[in-house]
């Protein structure tokens, strides 16, 4: 029987690298004298506004994506409702138990005004002056007269007062100073009459 070698195991002998001789080196430092590095080139003036145009349409795209999402959720609308500042607050209507402790005697008619036979521009000038003193004064209840329309100075201005008084007291100038007002009993001049609950000057 022929004997079997074992395989041979050991590493291949190492591959020298042939020494150039001195005709290959100077053939090869001559080549790799000529060899220049790439250099990148400089961006054109055009071509930069072209970059930093694109970059700002991208961030407003991110802004405006983002400003989207934000909105899609519902905004909660607050609205409340108050008066203005320095607005003159409403009138109030007397009660029927004022007008009759008025009508009565009960509560007491603390001054007078008669604006029987003057003209417009007048009774509205001692209508102001009266309220504005009897207020500062510190007077609740007071009685404007302004008469039926059966007399007065002129012609023209029969009649006129009564209807005028009333609506002069819902002007803000008024409303200042008086809380409301309403048609005074027989005894105290009926429907030419007056009764007017004062607001006290702070």
């Amino acid at each position: 029987m022929k004997r079997v070698r074992p395989p041979d195991l050991s590493p291949p002998p190492s591959r020298r690298r042939r020494a150039l001789d001195s005709e290959e080196r100077a053939l090869w430092e001559t080549v790799t004298k000529q060899i220049k590095p790439l250099r990148r080139r400089p961006k054109t003036k055009t071509e930069a506004l072209e970059i930093a145009v694109q970059a700002n349409e991208e961030a407003a795209a991110e802004k405006t994506t983002a400003g989207s999402v934000r909105s899609s959720a519902p905004a909660k609308q607050i609205t409340v409702a108050s008066r203005p500042k320095n607005a003159p607050p409403p009138l109030v209507a007397l009660g029927r138990r004022e007008r009759s402790h008025l009508a009565r005697g009960r509560k007491e008619i603390e001054a007078r005004l008669d604006l029987h036979g003057m003209t417009q521009a007048r009774a509205h000038r001692a209508l102001i002056g009266f309220l504005s003193r009897a207020s500062e004064d510190g007077l609740t209840f007071v009685l404007v007269i302004t008469g039926k329309g059966r007399s007065g100075a002129l012609e023209s201005e029969r009649g006129v007062l009564r209807r005028q008084v009333p609506e002069w007291l819902g002007l803000p100038e008024f409303r200042s100073l008086v809380v409301g007002f309403e048609e005074a009993s027989i005894g105290h001049g009926g429907a030419g009459a007056l009764y007017v609950r004062l607001r006290r000057a702070r």
